[in-house]
């Protein structure tokens, strides 16, 4: 994968996360949110960065949960 692709996914990711906190609504958050941590994911896994991974992929099991037990209340 060329690097200013692997570097864009590196931006996004925090600029996903932030964006998210500019919702009010808790589902749009947790949705944005997930966005984000998912482009950490793969950018972690891109520049073998595995904390950030490992960290990154339980927020978003966090978020999934929430959002799913969210959606049958």
């Amino acid at each position: 994968m060329p690097t200013i692709v692997i570097d864009i996914i590196g931006y996004l990711a925090p600029a996903f996360l932030v964006l998210s906190f500019l919702f009010k609504d808790v589902i749009k958050l947790r949705l944005i949110n997930t966005i984000g941590c998912t482009l950490f994911i793969i950018y972690g896994m891109f520049i073998s960065a595995y904390p950030v991974v490992i960290a990154n992929a339980f927020i978003v099991i966090i978020n999934l949960y929430h959002l799913v037990t969210s959606k049958k209340a």
